[in-house]
């Protein structure tokens, strides 16, 4: 296969006016109304399509952490002595406002992170489903039934709130993320103290002003600023009972080892690199189409994103000449370019480098570019979509999570090696295998080392089903009962009746 001019895909830019966005208040918000950082200092938000600044947010310290950390510990037993009903309307309550403020939260997340309008779209209606959802769950759930296990004592089991929980959300999905968070955490009956990431805040931010009010004061607390100095404090602070963590290996590595000096729970939803087993018999124009989604959704900066092919060697050349097919229909460009653009820019200029920088060490390599494999001319953080193709087994580009609009294509030759290939990586999120043998289907996922495993499909998630990984992808459960068990405490009480 022949590399392909990377000339197919071009930005494209938004032309005329673009209307002006509503932003949120840029300080902490603490104890329920902004206030701002003790240090006076402020970060920039830039603008991924142009790298130029367009807002600023205030940079937390250890001492804004210890506010809100105190907000929280006030607010927390009220909160959770309330009834599951109290806390469902309040879930649903916010659930309505999200979805009435679509379109001001849609518009924000596009200008901070750079996406699509319909990765944006589905954000916002995914947060709403999330918090409806947990709404209904916080009121269903159930435990071991009460009973004399013991002649003449009769145990009961009580689920109560952890407490305060810290929480650390990712630059990806600002908003959802939060959602997927903050919805198990308030329905189990805890009170919140969230970072988001320094990049992306401004959603987050936004969420607070809008849902102002819904909640006792001091029950939801977010405190913008840096990873080692936020995020530490949330980790290390005595008086936070758990701390979840959505992010990389890296920051989940650093917040576990912290939590550890106090002894606290932690919740780790960190990366991923999904392998995508491709049998002989498998439809493989179905397989493909699909990928175009999965494999490059939100730019393929997504921990469970689609991004390494393995494919028997007998189907090889005749899928990825699909895949490449498919994926050269693309639209890259700025999300206020239009609603059918697909591919938007990496997040910020760093992101930028280091995803440019594995597709370098790529070709230096020897791989081939079916497709893409360059950033793109022009302003903004773009990257051609990129299908890698003659990867060698152990490749970079096939083992480290490069979190860009790249997929690698790997062969195999039986169902031995391609199970011992797939699990042979740091991570353990998702994977994916397409088969039309009804003995596959059943067989394959059980012998995959990953947290979900889809059958002819990829990257298709419910809430009422658990996300979550293994090794290195980090622990818990996020979206199902799962992650409402995750955030509660369970308690034995046995009563002695026999005197």
């Amino acid at each position: 296969m022949t590399l392909t001019d990377i000339a197919r895909f071009s930005v494209r830019r938004a032309s005329g006016h673009t209307p002006e966005l509503e932003l949120p208040p840029a300080g902490h918000f603490i104890g329920g109304s902004f206030v701002p950082g003790s240090s006076g200092a402020q970060t920039e938000i830039v603008d991924p399509t142009t790298g130029q600044s367009f807002a600023s947010v205030a940079e937390g310290t250890a001492d804004d952490v210890d506010a809100a950390v105190a907000a929280a510990v006030r607010a927390q037993p009220g909160w959770g002595a309330t009834t599951p009903k109290e806390r469902s309307e309040a879930l649903s309550k916010i659930a309505d406002i999200i979805e009435a403020s679509h379109a001001v939260l849609e518009a924000l997340e596009s200008a901070n992170t750079g996406k699509p309008q319909s990765v944006s779209e589905d954000d916002v209606s995914s947060a709403v489903d999330t918090f409806r959802f947990m709404a209904g769950a916080g009121r269903a759930l159930s435990s071991l039934a009460a009973g004399d296990y013991v002649a003449g004592h009769t145990s009961v089991i009580l689920r109560e709130p952890i407490g305060v929980v810290g929480v650390i959300t990712p630059w990806n999905y600002p908003l959802l993320m939060a959602a997927w968070k903050l919805a198990p955490i308030l329905a189990a009956g805890n009170s919140v103290v969230l970072k988001p990431s320094e990049q992306t805040p401004l959603t987050t931010l936004k969420l607070m002003e809008l849902i102002a009010g819904v909640l006792p004061d001091g029950v939801l607390n977010v405190v913008t600023g840096l990873g080692p100095v936020v995020g530490a404090r949330l980790a290390d602070h005595p008086d936070i009972n758990l701390v979840a963590v959505t992010g990389s290996v890296g920051s989940g590595k650093a917040v576990a080892s912290l939590a550890g000096s106090t002894v606290k729970r932690v919740h780790l939803e960190l990366g991923g690199k999904a392998p995508v087993l491709i049998y002989a018999d498998a439809d493989l124009a179905a397989a493909a189409t699909a990928l175009r989604t999965a494999g490059f959704w939100n730019s393929g900066q997504e921990c469970g994103s689609a991004c390494r092919v393995l494919v028997h060697e007998s189907v090889a050349e005749e899928f990825t000449e699909l895949l490449v097919r498919e994926v050269s229909t693309l639209v890259v460009g700025d999300p206020a370019a239009g609603a059918d653009v697909e591919i938007g820019p990496m997040v910020s200029e760093a992101h930028f480098a280091r995803v440019a920088g594995f597709l370098q060490r790529a070709l230096d390599a020897g791989i081939t570019a079916a497709i893409g494999g360059r950033p793109l001319e022009g302003p903004g953080y773009f990257i051609a979509p990129t299908v890698l193709v003659n990867v060698p087994a152990g490749a970079e580009a096939a083992r480290e999570e490069i979190f860009g609009p790249v997929i690698t294509v790997e062969t195999f030759s039986d169902e031995q090696e391609v199970i011992r290939r797939a699990n042979d990586t740091p991570y353990g999120l998702a994977a994916s295998v397409w088969t039309s043998d009804a003995r596959l289907s059943m067989s394959v996922p059980r012998k995959l080392d990953f947290g979900t495993v889809w059958v002819n499909s990829h990257l298709v998630l419910a809430n009422e089903v658990p996300w979550g990984g293994f090794k290195g992808s980090g622990y818990g459960r996020d979206l199902s009962l799962y992650a409402l068990e995750d955030f509660s405490r369970t308690k034995h009480v046995m009563i002695n009746h026999s005197a």
